[in-house]
C-alpha cells in the first residue's frame, strides 16, 4: 500500500532528557538462545569438572570465569575491563547463573591460579564437543588441516617471544598450532607455543593425537590431512602414511634444488583447464628411504610479467607461470589432488573468523596459564557458535572436491547484530518469567527456529 509523504516524515528535533535508574532491562535478549544451548550441553557442569583438581573454596569458581569469557566474547567485547558496560544486565547474569559479575581483579587473579592441567582439561572439553557433533553426523570423511597462526602482543607476557611475524615485525607473540575440521569449520585441538618456534614444532604429536581421537569416535571414517611446506619431512609423512591417513603437503623448493631442474627440463605438461597443468612422478629426495607420489603443478599467471625477472636459486620462475609441488599418498587424479589441497585455504577463513569475532588475537594477561585459558575459551566460543547453527540447520552441501563446510555458516558478528543485541524487558506476569522484545516478525521467526531446534518452548 502506498503511503503519503506526510505519513512517513515527522518533525522531531528535541533531544530527550537522560535518566538512569535501575530497570529490569537487557540489551542482549538473544543471549537466551545460547543459555538454552549451554543448558542442553550441561556446559557449566562439564567446565566445573575441568577444575575439580584445584583445591580451595572460591566465590567465583574457575569454571564461572571461563563461562564469563565465553559470554564476554559472544557479546563482542575484547578487554576484560569492558565488563563494566554490562555488569548489571539481567540476561547476562542469568546465563552465567550469578547475581553479580566478578570484578576485573577477581577475573585476572583466577586466571593466574589456573594450572597447565586446567588448560589441558578445557582444551579436551572443547575437542570432545566437536567430536560429539562429528559422531552425530557420521561423516564418511574427516579432513583435518594443520597450521600455525601468529598472535601478537604488545605485552611482555610470559612465554611470548620475538619470532616470525609478518604484520608486526619485531613484536612479541605466541604461535599456537591449530587443527581444524574442514567439514564443520571448527577447531579440533591446538598446541599453545612461544612465538619463536618453527611451524613444525610439536606438530607430529598434535597430528597423531588428532588422528587417534577421530579414529576413536569414527572408526570407519576416512581421515584426510592437508599441510603446508613447514610440515614436509620424511619421518612425519611416513608416520601419517603408516597411520592410514590420506594426506597432501606442499613441498619446499629451497630444500631440494633438484626440483627446479626437473620442472625446467619438463616439456610436456598435461592440461587440467585453461589455468592449471601438471605432471607427476614417483620420486624421493636422495636422503629418503622410499618414494612418494609427487604432483608438479604450474599455474598460468593472469597478466604476463614484464621487465627483468628476478631469478631464484631453488624455485623455478618465468614470465607466464607459477609453480608448486604437492606430495601425496591419495589415489585420485591429479586434478582431485590439486582441488583437495587448494581447499586448505578455508582454514585461513576459520582463523580470520576467530580473530575478528572471538578475539583470538588478543592477549589479556601477563601470565602464560591465563593466556592459554583465554585462547581455550576463544576456541570454545567459536566451536559453540558453529554447534548452535549445526543443531538448528540442515546440511546445505555435500562433500566437495575442496572439502568445503557442509553448512553455510553465519558469522558470529551477524548473529550478534541480528539476534543477540536485542533490547528486552524481563517481567513475571502471574509468576511466569517472561522476556519481552519489540515486535519484529523476522526476529521472532529466528528465535522460534533456534528454540525449536534446542527443544525450548518459545
Amino acid at each position: 500500500m502506498k503511503s503519503r509523504k506526510s505519513e512517513i516524515h515527522s518533525k522531531v528535533h528535541a533531544i530527550p532528557q537522560l535518566k538512569f535508574e535501575e530497570q529490569n532491562l537487557t540489551a542482549y535478549s538473544g543471549l537466551i538462545i545460547f543459555q538454552a544451548l549451554f543448558q542442553n550441553m550441561e556446559l557449566k557442569g562439564r567446565l566445573s569438572k575441568c577444575f575439580s583438581h584445584l583445591k580451595g573454596s572460591l566465590i567465583f569458581g574457575h569454571h564461572v570465569i571461563v563461562m564469563f569469557f565465553v559470554v564476554h566474547l559472544l557479546l563482542g567485547f575484547r578487554r576484560i575491563r569492558e565488563r563494566d558496560y554490562y555488569h548489571e544486565d539481567p540476561v547476562v547474569l542469568r546465563t552465567l547463573g550469578v547475581t553479580r559479575l566478578p570484578d576485573v581483579s577477581t577475573i585476572t587473579r583466577s586466571m593466574d591460579q589456573m594450572d597447565p592441567r586446567s588448560f589441558v582439561n578445557v582444551r579436551r572439553l572443547s575437542s570432545n564437543i566437536v567430536c560429539e557433533r562429528l559422531t552425530q553426523e557420521l561423516f564418511a570423511r574427516i579432513t583435518l588441516d594443520f597450521d600455525g597462526s601468529v598472535l601478537s602482543t604488545s605485552r611482555r607476557a610470559e612465554g611470548a617471544a620475538v619470532g616470525y611475524n609478518k604484520k608486526k615485525k619485531g613484536a612479541r607473540s605466541y604461535y599456537p598450532l591449530f587443527c581444524t575440521v574442514a567439514q564443520t569449520g571448527q577447531f579440533l585441538d591446538f598446541r599453545h607455543r612461544s612465538g619463536n618456534v618453527h611451524d613444525s614444532n610439536g606438530a607430529a604429536k598434535l597430528m597423531l593425537h588428532s588422528f587417534t581421537k577421530i579414529r576413536e569416535v569414527l572408526p570407519h571414517a576416512t581421515i584426510e590431512s592437508r599441510m603446508d611446506s613447514a610440515f614436509f619431512n620424511e619421518e612425519l609423512l611416513q608416520k601419517i602414511d603408516s597411520d592410514g591417513v590420506e594426506f597432501t603437503a606442499s613441498v619446499p623448493f629451497d630444500r631440494f634444488s633438484e626440483l627446479k631442474a626437473i620442472i625446467e627440463g619438463r616439456e610436456r605438461w598435461i592440461t587440467i583447464d585453461d589455468k592449471w597443468s601438471y605432471f607427476e612422478s614417483d620420486w624421493k629426495p636422495k636422503s629418503w628411504k622410499r618414494k612418494f607420489r609427487f604432483v608438479f603443478i604450474r599455474q598460468k599467471v593472469p597478466v604476463q610479467r614484464k621487465g627483468a625477472l628476478q631469478l631464484d636459486l631453488f624455485e623455478p620462475r618465468d614470465h607466464s607461470y607459477d609453480y608448486k609441488v604437492i606430495v601425496t599418498n591419495k589415489q585420485g587424479s591429479s586434478k582431485q589432488v590439486l582441488l583437495f589441497h587448494n581447499g586448505r585455504g578455508s582454514q585461513e577463513g576459520v582463523f580470520a573468523a576467530a580473530k575478528t569475532d572471538t578475539q583470538l588475537d588478543y592477549t589479556p594477561t601477563n601470565s602464560l596459564n591465563g593466556n592459554r585459558i583465554f585462547t581455550a575459551a576463544v576456541i570454545l566460543t567459536h566451536n559453540l557458535t558453529r554447534e548452535l547453527q549445526m543443531q538448528s540447520k540442515k546440511r546445505t552441501r555435500a562433500t566437495t572436491a575442496k572439502r568445503a563446510t557442509h553448512w553455510v555458516f553465519q558469522s558470529l558478528s551477524t548473529i550478534r547484530n541480528t539476534l543477540i543485541h536485542r533490547a528486552g524487558r524481563i517481567t513475571q506476569p502471574q509468576g511466569k518469567l517472561t522476556l519481552t522484545m519489540n515486535a519484529n516478525k523476522k526476529v521472532q521467526k529466528e528465535f522460534a527456529n533456534y528454540f525449536s531446534a534446542l527443544g525450548v518452548a518459545a
